[in-house]
Formats: C-alpha cells, structure tokens, sequence
C-alpha cells in the first residue's frame, strides 16, 4: 500500500509537469520552426528571433528598459518593507498594528482602479512618461506583500540575537545590518523575486504610464507586434518573444528558489 501511494504520487507528479511545461515546449518549438522561421521554406531557423531583434525600437532597448523598470521596483521593494518590516516587529509605536492592516487593505483594492490617480501624482512630481516613475508605481503595488512578509521574518527571529548585538556595543542600525539580515535574508530573496516577476511581465501599468515607443517595456511591445495587412500578427515573431521574455525569470526563480522555499516557511516558525 505506501509503495502503492508513492507510484501514485509520482505519476501525478509527473502529469502535472508535463501538462504546465507542454505550453512553454510548444511555445519555444514553435519560434524556431515553420515557414517564417526558415525564411519561407518549412524548417527550422532563427528568423523570427532576427524580426524580433530589428522590431520597433529593437529587442535591446526593450530589454534594457524592462531592467532598468525591474531593478527600481525591486530596489525599492525590498528596502522599504525591509525597514517596514522590522519597525511592524520590533519597534513598540502608536497606532503600528493600525498601519499594518491599513497597508494590507491595499490587497483588498484591484490596483487597475489606483493607476489614474497615480498617472495624475506622477504629473504633479515629473515622472510621467519616465522608467524610473513606471518603477515607483511598480513598487507600490508590491509593497503590502512585502511589508506582510518581512514582518513575518523578523517576528520569527529571537529577540535574543538582537538584545545580544545592543549589549556587545551594537546600534539598532548595526544590529539590523550585521545580525538580523543575515536572518532574513530567505524572505528579502524572496520579496525581491515576486517584485521582479511582477514588474517583469506588467502590462497594464506600462500601457498607461509610458507614451514614448522608445520607452516602451518589453510586454507592450511584443503586444504591438503586428506586420502585414490589417494589423495581421507575425506569430512567429512573438513567440520569440514570449521565449525571450520568459528566460530570465526562469533563471531568476531557478537562481533563488533554494531561498524562496526557505522564505515561505522561515514566518511560519518562531524562536
């Protein structure tokens, strides 16, 4: 019966991989095959991915801009919940489990109701039109994750270890940067991943946020891929696109997942 249960288990498994990767595979056989792919003929060939690369702006500022989006979300994340984190843990002030739920109330609200009111905030400081701005927003959006889930970390840590840096000459500051991030470090990884996936693959903020084409994230343009008559889609063009947009968060997720998993279950355990 358990080696039954374990066959079992495997089999599911084993049927639930194939069925989530058989998109990706069909997606990236389908960039490298067919008549486009082979200049023509049926084959395979790497003329999509060349269509791709020459497309508007071309595939290097696009990538370089949805970088640049990625790291100013994710830069801004992570230092803001970090501190916010540790302030919701350790830091006794008035009205600090009313600002806690206040921000986790943002979850409540679809953020594609918010994105006007930002568009007019970003106007009144400079930003609109500007990857930097397109990156605050991005940040927001990610914060009360964030904020819930540094929390969670620092709480699961002994107040011992921070009481024992303060007594052998330690700041509070010092205590944070030398003893209690190194504690934290799973869910810092982790706050940084679902930051980086999220601001990655935006869509809707991007479409509104940015007017400039030169200035467009990689998701609008591949959505403004179209050649030929009637604004007919060169398929083959974006499944490229979709490949290449796909493999540096593959690599990211596969990079950090030993301190995703890790950051799940380090608010789940206390002392």
């Amino acid at each position: 019966m358990p080696r039954l249960r374990t066959t079992g288990f495997y089999v599911t498994s084993s049927a639930l991989a194939v069925l989530f990767l058989l998109p990706l595979l069909w997606t990236l056989y389908s960039s490298v095959s067919g008549r486009q792919a082979a200049n023509g003929t049926e084959g395979w060939g790497l003329s999509n991915y060349e269509r791709l690369a020459v497309f508007g702006s071309g595939l290097g500022t696009y990538l370089l801009n949805t970088t640049v989006v990625a790291v100013v979300a994710v830069t801004v994340t992570v230092v803001t919940t970090t501190l916010g984190g540790y302030a919701m843990a350790r830091l006794a002030f008035p009205g600090r489990n009313l600002l806690f739920l206040v921000t986790l109330a943002i979850l409540m609200v679809p953020y594609t109701t918010i994105l006007v009111p930002l568009y007019i905030l970003l106007g009144w400081i400079g930003l609109q039109n500007s990857l930097v701005g397109l990156g605050l927003v991005l940040a927001v959006l990610q914060l009360p994750f964030g904020l819930f889930m540094m929390r969670n970390c620092f709480e699961a840590l002994p107040v011992e270890l921070e009481e024992a840096a303060l007594i052998d000459g330690c700041t509070v500051g010092g205590a944070l940067r030398h003893v209690l991030l190194r504690g934290v470090l799973p869910g810092i990884v982790t706050v940084a991943l679902f930051s980086f996936l999220a601001s990655w693959n935006e869509f809707v903020a991007p479409l509104i946020f940015l007017t400039d084409g030169s200035k467009f994230t990689l998701p609008v343009a591949l959505f403004n891929l179209q050649s030929g008559n009637l604004g007919s889609v060169d398929f083959g063009a974006l499944q490229a696109g979709v490949v290449t947009s796909a493999l540096p968060c593959v690599a990211v997720f596969l990079v950090l997942q030993r301190y995703y998993v890790r950051g799940f279950t380090s608010g789940a355990l206390k002392g």
